[in-house]
């Protein structure tokens, strides 16, 4: 059920008033924040009091909205409700790719990058589109996110190291790669759109548009979705992005799509072997970042440019995003490197280098490509 505008609007009215509550804060900064909760956490536990520490008299509140499209969609519905007014009570925004464009194309968000000084290191190509829509100047990456295949190695001696190479693993190995369908995690989603990208046909038009309608029908998409159909009948199912970790983890499935900062989380924490790995697959497995993003009117802008300053700094992005989430940075590595400890970096590159990020990582479709390619997986594939 979708969670209607009323609900988040007394979210941040509740957590605007809790604020108001404090003694000492003169200023109250409000983030809302899309994706799932540890990004919530992490303004809760670690940026926001590093923020308070650095401005006195700020408190920072974050209200989590959910995460996909869901939830970054209330945050649009939110700054639409307050178009008409002076000022808008929402200071710095959180959303994902899709709805990010949406906003940048409603007019609702600030071009504020070029006026912080760590607008420099906003480097990657998703900091300039979000899905096809320009972004340039709006954004700035929180992190970059990426799937890949992880793998046991007792169990996987030599990992495919594409998509053909997985289909013949599959072929002599059923049953042994499991992923989530393109209902329960975006893992799963981003393996289907990694197979567009390999037998679709039109993988640099997915990528950077323009949006051709006739594409959804073409021969090349109806015979990557009839392969992908008789592949399917080979795989097992799991129950979700923490399934497919789950399910690698009692030996139950062989290799299948993952997060990347999940994995490392996982293994962190205990939850996965230690001799588990990662494999990205080529022609290419997408990723995609979280936004730190301004409402065009918001309140205390100034403060947001700072906030959002502080966040993608060198120092944050190596202690916060990559040291203790396990993301990769969302501004450029190069500048994150000489902040964080050589182990910490080789732990992070050990199987995936950045060389193959930027050859294999890749960005998910452009939003109306993107919503074909699910519709269609419905109607051929199914699951």
């Amino acid at each position: 059920m979708k969670t209607p505008l009323r609900i988040v609007a007394l979210a941040v009215s509740a957590a605007l008033s809790t604020a108001s509550m404090s003694a000492h804060a003169q200023t109250t900064l409000t983030v809302l924040s899309g994706g799932s909760q540890n990004m919530v956490d992490y303004v809760t536990d670690y940026l926001g009091p590093l923020f308070e520490k650095q401005n006195a008299g700020v408190k920072v509140v974050v209200v989590g909205v959910g995460p996909d499209d869901a939830g970054s969609q209330k945050i649009l519905e939110k700054l639409q409700a307050q178009k008409g007014a002076a000022t808008w009570d929402v200071d710095v925004i959180v959303p994902n790719q899709q709805k990010t464009g949406e906003m940048a194309n409603a007019g609702l968000l600030l071009k504020y990058r070029d006026s912080i000084a760590t607008g420099k290191y906003a480097v990657s190509q998703s900091s300039k589109q979000a899905l096809g829509v320009n972004v340039d100047g709006y954004v700035m990456p929180m992190f970059e996110s990426q799937t890949a295949m992880a793998y046991n190695p007792d169990l996987v001696k030599s990992p495919p190291s594409s998509y053909d190479e997985l289909r013949a693993f599959v072929t002599k190995n059923p049953k042994q790669f499991g992923y989530n369908g393109l209902k329960n995690g975006m893992s799963g989603v981003a393996f289907v759109v990694g197979w567009m990208y390999a037998y679709g046909g039109n993988a640099t038009a997915l990528q950077q548009g323009p949006y051709d309608a006739a594409g959804k029908a073409s021969s090349g998409w109806n015979k990557a979705y009839a392969d992908l159909k008789v592949f399917n009948q080979s795989v097992t199912f799991t129950p979700g992005n923490a399934g497919t970790l789950d399910m690698l983890n009692r030996g139950e499935i062989a290799m299948g799509p993952v997060w990347v900062d999940m994995f490392y989380t996982w293994k962190a924490d205990g939850r996965l072997s230690p001799s588990l790995k990662l494999k990205l697959l080529s022609p290419g497995m997408p990723g995609q970042p979280y936004y730190y993003a301004i409402p065009a009117k918001a309140k205390n802008a100034d403060l947001a440019k700072k906030f959002i300053a502080l966040a993608t700094s060198p120092a944050v992005q190596a202690e916060g995003i990559v040291k203790r989430f396990n993301w990769y940075p969302g501004i450029d590595a190069n500048a994150v490197k000489p902040a964080l400890d050589p182990k910490v970096w080789a732990n992070l590159f050990t199987d995936i280098s950045p060389a193959d990020l930027a050859k294999n990582g890749k960005p998910f479709p452009i939003a109306p490509f993107f919503t074909d390619l699910r519709e269609q997986y419905e109607k051929q594939v199914g699951n």
